[in-house]
């Protein structure tokens, strides 16, 4: 049997998901909808639970307008109703004592001296860490907005320094990818993927 037969309905969701690079302009996603989709993003896994990622969310007009230099030219910063630059966070271990501020003493002095010795004895961990959980964020982002009934494409094509440079954004933060997301103008191709053969090695190489 296929993916392609009796799905579930978590299934038929994320098969639904593909990149879409043409938006209808001018379509408005709720603030309140939008909230929730980021709220579902932000409950993505995460090392510690430091939550390493922070969503910069664009959706005045003019400033998406300002992102397509940025991004090559790519039509799809300006017509899609938001664009969120996933971020990393350089610096998550300071965000531990508020993470396990409830716990109790033991556990907390625990905790934080296990994330404070991690990141000051592994000099590319903090870079490894905004990353890989990052990413982890951004994907859930791109499944909640398909749940909720918009599309998105994950973009990694575009300038980092002048991203930071127009966004002011710290030096704390590493740029993961930008996410538009809106409704698409037509059905996005679904695309071809390798065999399972290909990609799973099972046990050891």
């Amino acid at each position: 049997m296929s993916l392609t037969d009796n799905k579930s309905a978590g299934e038929e969701l994320l098969l639904s998901r593909h990149s879409v690079r043409k938006y209808e302009p001018g379509v408005t996603i709720p603030e309140a909808e939008l909230n929730e989709i980021l709220e579902l993003a932000a409950s993505a896994p995460s090392s510690w639970n430091l939550q390493h990622w922070r969503f910069l969310v664009v959706t005045e007009q003019a400033n998406k307008e300002k992102l397509l230099p940025i991004a090559y030219n790519q039509q799809q910063v300006v017509d899609a109703s938001v664009v969120v630059i996933v971020l990393g966070d350089l610096q998550a271990n300071e965000v531990a004592p508020k993470v396990y501020e409830s716990a109790t003493p033991q556990i907390r002095d625990m905790m934080l001296g296990q994330i404070n010795g991690a990141y000051s004895n592994n000099p590319g961990l903090a870079r490894d860490e905004a990353i890989r959980n990052g990413s982890l964020a951004a994907m859930q982002l791109m499944l909640a907005a398909r749940a909720k009934g918009y599309d998105t494409v994950p973009m990694g094509g575009y300038n980092q320094a002048a991203l930071i440079q127009e966004l002011n954004i710290p030096d704390r933060y590493v740029p993961i990818m930008m996410l538009p997301i809106g409704k698409a103008q037509a059905p996005a191709r679904a695309t071809e993927r390798l065999p399972l053969e290909d990609q799973v090695i099972r046990e050891r190489f």
